[in-house]
């Protein structure tokens, strides 16, 4: 029975076109290179508005109009800057877009039935879940994701610890669901109450518990720690039997030498491939990190065997005679064809537990997570952004941090050198966009560590909401299968005065 009188079937043609011009424009603010975090919260209102009086197929093709036109904000970055081939640039932006069809739709079918806590956990179930799907399949793992656009929401991100990004993207599309269902389903105003009632005080404590996490800070150790990137031409992967290779390595050197004769110096970070190497052994660097008593890591294309060129991060320590090695486990596709993958991770010995990746490591979450539950309490970063990026991309490494429990410290050649603890907090950073000079930050950074949930369980709320959105759609069909069932018994006069505004 529909008991809201003012309810509509039908939306006309204008505000449909009207709600899917604001949702466009507030998605292209949320997955924006650095976003507009409330616009998360808002751009899916109005389409999920319309939706409910819209028939299921005008539906879908608004909800893939208004996402695709939002998304293809990330059209000259991908294009342009990333320089994909059309049809890779055409999927990445239409097939998100599709994906959130079946959310919509969901969503819309249980409003339209009278079950508004449902459709709003609907919504964010299917997001969350499809999200969680492509990112075990796509070469580029997490990139993209609705989470990201909440970073400088620091109380929303906590939730991270938890259930890691997926629960943070799952909190942000049930808000607009839940909004949109009290207001467009065709329930009761009571039961509406109830439902929305029921939605803000869960949606409370999440944020409740975000705001505690930032005040639980346990003491630990502190380290002071360097962050180094240099610019200009020739910075990048300079053969260093080369004079021009050599003089880059001297820059390096000359850098930390002044960096620590103003203080101590117990790590130092630098950039993702700046230098190409023959060999592990480095003399210079190891005499840098003998003299300063510190931990002195540089990225470097490694073509110790020839036949085997691999992107790595080599780690001198003091005392010792070659450098850990770690390679790159997840290569961008083309850019990085050239490179053999990496296939191990790394922890280096000694307090606090310190762990290493390169840049694109870190948008998969599976990358964090292994060395989360080998202990890690800090892991060091070198990469190399492409300048339009480097907010987001140095703020999804952070994001691994809050999962994982583990302060960052990340040097990113054409980005950002950014400074992060255990719960995201940016604690120092600096731009090395547009720099031809040695781009330097020296901070203190706390290194706590501590077990998070997430560490336990990792995507396991992502599977989760694969389970949730399957029996949400059996209960959204039953409800219809039923309907039909009455209707038919009722006969022909009946069914179709009950019927009426619900297609």
């Amino acid at each position: 029975m529909d008991s809201s009188p003012s309810f509509r079937p039908r939306a006309d043609a204008a505000g449909a076109v009207t709600a899917v011009a604001l949702t466009a424009l507030g998605w292209w603010c949320a997955t924006a290179l650095q976003p507009l975090w409330w616009a998360a919260w808002l751009a899916p209102l109005p389409l999920l508005l319309a939706a409910v009086r819209l028939r299921a197929l005008p539906a879908a093709l608004a909800t893939w109009c208004a996402f695709a036109l939002g998304g293809s904000g990330q059209w000259p970055y991908l294009h342009d800057t990333l320089g994909l081939p059309l049809p890779v640039v055409l999927a990445a932006i239409v097939l998100p877009a599709l994906a959130l069809v079946p959310a919509v739709l969901l969503f819309r079918s249980l409003a339209r039935q009278g079950r508004p806590l449902a459709a709003g956990l609907a919504l964010a179930a299917v997001a969350t879940g499809l999200g969680w799907m492509a990112a075990r399949i796509s070469p580029h793992g997490t990139f993209g994701h609705l989470a990201y656009s909440q970073m400088d929401a620091l109380p929303v991100v906590q939730l991270a610890a938890v259930g890691g990004l997926w629960l943070v993207g799952f909190l942000v599309w049930w808000g607009g669901g839940a909004l949109a269902s009290a207001i467009a389903t065709r329930a009761t105003v009571p039961a509406r109450a109830r439902a929305l009632a029921t939605t803000v005080l869960l949606i409370g404590l999440a944020l409740g518990f975000g705001f505690w996490r930032l005040q639980q800070d346990a003491s630990g150790p502190t380290l002071r720690v360097a962050l180094l990137a240099a610019g200009g031409p020739g910075s990048g992967n300079a053969d260093i039997d080369t004079p021009q290779g050599a003089a880059l390595l001297q820059r390096y050197l000359a850098a930390i030498d002044r960096l620590a004769a103003s203080g101590r110096l117990d790590v130092v970070v630098g950039p993702e491939s700046p230098l190409l190497v023959h060999a592990h052994a480095v003399g210079a660097l190891q005499a840098a990190a003998d003299r300063h008593g510190a931990r002195i890591l540089i990225g470097a294309e490694d073509r110790s065997e020839p036949s085997r060129p691999r992107n790595a991060a080599l780690v001198f320590e003091p005392g010792r005679a070659t450098p850990a090695t770690y390679f790159k486990r997840h290569l961008i596709p083309g850019l990085e064809a050239r490179y053999v993958p990496g296939e191990a991770r790394l922890l280096l010995a000694g307090t606090p537990p310190t762990a290493v990746a390169i840049c694109k490591d870190l948008d998969f979450t599976s990358t964090a997570l292994d060395h989360a539950r080998l202990g890690a309490a800090l892991m060091l970063v070198p990469a190399w952004d492409f300048e339009v990026d480097a907010w987001l991309h140095a703020r999804m490494a952070v994001m691994r941090g809050i999962e994982g429990g583990f302060a960052v410290a990340r040097s990113a050649r054409d980005g950002l050198l950014t400074l992060s603890d255990d719960r995201g907090r940016i604690l120092a950073e600096t731009s090395a966009v547009g720099r031809d000079d040695v781009v330097s930050l020296v901070a203190e950074l706390p290194v706590r560590g501590g077990a998070t949930p997430y560490r336990l369980w990792g995507d396991g709320f992502g599977a989760g909401c694969v389970a949730l959105a399957l029996a949400l759609a059996a209960l959204a069909l039953g409800s219809t299968s039923k309907g039909r069932n009455a209707d038919a018994r009722l006969g022909p006069g009946v069914a179709g005065g009950r019927g009426a505004g619900t297609q």
